[in-house]
This record gives structure tokens, C-alpha cells and sequence, in this order.
């Protein structure tokens, strides 16, 4: 067991053995104003080989934000469905991106896309996801669940769910699920601790309630962290710094 949290409000954490990060693809980009960036490529897939380094089996769930968001395109006029399709394209540029980057830290990689295209990676399907995270592959899985309608997000916590995962890691630009958004209310709270039931109650936005409650209904724990410094992923899942522990 680690302590999650700060010295105050210390939350006690089991040793995790199978993960899924949620990367989103606006992370991907850094600074840049769209696109990826190379330097925090690297740096995702620094922290994700010395998290795997541990003994850990690391699946990533990637986001397409940095080129192409579903439910913005769908704003401006494109059908929705055929909007999350191009949304869906957009993560697996990421997932190629990010396993290339994994790769040359030394660390093996495999790319599965939920949308089979056998030109470019593998198809996604349970069977070969584990035969990869039991090799000690990093497992990038893009195409969120490979149907329109559905956030990556949801699409996290379903691989959570089929993988038998222990954990869902939520990386974000903020240390943590708060009552409100940190960024537009000052006044707004950061929890050490809940649970899916409360989150969806409270409406909490970090994740949507699809997501809530397929992690609910399998009981996988949700842990929200901030991706903004070096070695966050491995930080947070070793219990130092501030996260929020999402409990069924």
C-alpha cells in the first residue's frame, strides 16, 4: 500500500498490476496550438516505459483532439456520427505517433485500432490486447470503442473493463477532480477521495457518466492526476503528489 494525496489528507493506494492511462490528444500537443510535439511524445513515453519498468502492464487509451474532435466538428455542420468517424481516424495518428516514441525508448510497443486498418497496426480484439500486455508490451488502443456516439473516454473504461484492469488513470491538465472548474472558480474544491456514484451525482465533468458508470459497474477505480510535469504517470501511480481517488 502507498499514500495517495497530500501530507494532510494522506489516502492509502494497493500496489496496481494492470493499468489503462487515458492520454488525451490535446496533451499530445503541448504548447503547439494543434498537431503533436515531439519533446511531449517523449516524455509520455518516458514515463509510461518506467511505469512498465516496474512490473506494471500499461494499456493507453488515446484521444484525437489535437486534430479532430467529434462533437466540434459535428457544431459545425458535419453529421455527427460521420464527425466522431474522423474523430476516431485522429487517435490512431496519435497511437502511431506514440508507439513509434515508446519504441525508441527501448521499451516494446504495440498499436490496435479499434477501426481495423491491417495496413497501418493491428486490430484491436481482447485476445491479442492481453497476449501483448502479458509480453510486457505497452498496448496503445486507438479507435476508442470503434462506434460514433462514445467519448475515448467511455472508451478507457470499457478496455478497462474487457482487460480486467486494476486501475484507470485519468491524466489531465489539473491535479485532480474539483466541485467546479479550478481555472473559471477559485472558490472550487479539490476531493482526496469519492466515489463513481457521487461523481455522477455531483456531475463532476472530468469524465463523462458513460465512463462513471461502466467503472462503476465493474468496480475499477478511477485516478485523476495532472500530466503536466515529468514522470507524472509513474508519480501519481506510486502515490506521490495530488491525485483524486474515484472508489466504486
Amino acid at each position: 500500500m502507498t499514500e495517495l494525496g497530500d501530507n494532510t489528507h494522506p489516502i492509502q493506494v494497493p500496489a496496481w498490476r494492470r493499468i489503462v492511462v487515458k492520454l488525451s490528444g490535446e496533451a499530445l500537443m503541448g504548447t503547439r496550438s494543434h498537431g503533436l510535439d515531439q519533446d511531449t511524445l517523449a516524455r509520455f513515453a518516458a514515463d509510461l516505459t518506467n511505469t512498465a519498468a516496474r512490473g506494471v502492464e500499461v494499456a493507453v487509451v488515446v484521444g484525437g483532439g489535437n486534430f479532430f474532435r467529434g462533437i466540434e466538428g459535428a457544431d459545425k455542420g458535419i453529421e455527427r456520427a460521420r464527425a466522431d468517424s474522423i474523430g476516431m481516424l485522429a487517435t490512431v495518428m496519435n497511437a502511431l505517433a506514440l508507439e513509434y516514441a515508446i519504441e525508441k525508448q527501448g521499451q516494446a510497443a504495440r498499436a490496435l485500432s479499434a477501426l481495423p486498418m491491417p495496413a497501418l497496426c493491428e486490430a484491436y480484439s481482447r485476445q491479442a490486447a492481453l497476449h501483448h500486455l502479458e509480453k510486457g508490451r505497452i498496448v496503445v488502443l486507438a479507435g476508442g470503442t470503434g462506434n460514433p456516439f462514445f467519448t475515448t473516454d467511455t472508451g478507457a473504461a470499457l478496455r478497462g473493463a474487457e482487460l480486467s484492469c486494476d486501475l484507470i488513470m485519468k491524466a489531465t491538465q489539473v491535479d485532480g477532480v474539483y466541485s467546479a472548474d479550478p481555472k473559471r472558480d477559485p472558490t472550487a474544491t479539490r476531493y482526496d477521495q469519492l466515489t463513481h456514484a457521487e461523481a455522477i451525482a455531483k456531475n463532476l465533468a472530468v469524465m463523462d457518466t458513460a465512463a462513471f458508470a461502466l467503472a462503476r459497474e465493474n468496480r475499477i477505480p478511477i485516478l485523476v492526476f495532472s500530466i503536466k510535469q515529468p514522470g507524472a504517470i509513474l508519480a501519481a501511480l506510486e502515490g506521490r503528489g495530488k491525485a483524486t481517488l474515484v472508489l466504486p
